[in-house]
């Protein structure tokens, strides 16, 4: 995923499926400059963490 998209996903009120290495997320926050989105797995809204953008799938 391009780091533009993920960030018109956090910005959008409905909830779109996005998973990173085969688990559904949730995108918290994105950092264009970096290409990293901040994410939480929705089995586990606890467990942050940064990843590049890339690892993230829109389905």
């Amino acid at each position: 995923m391009e780091a533009q998209r993920a960030q018109e996903i956090t910005m959008i009120p409905d909830m779109i499926h996005v998973t990173c290495n085969g688990e559904k997320v949730y995108i918290e926050h994105v950092d264009q400059d970096k290409n990293l989105a901040t994410i939480h797995p929705l089995s586990n809204p606890e467990d942050k963490k940064s990843v590049s953008v890339d690892h993230l799938e829109e389905h």
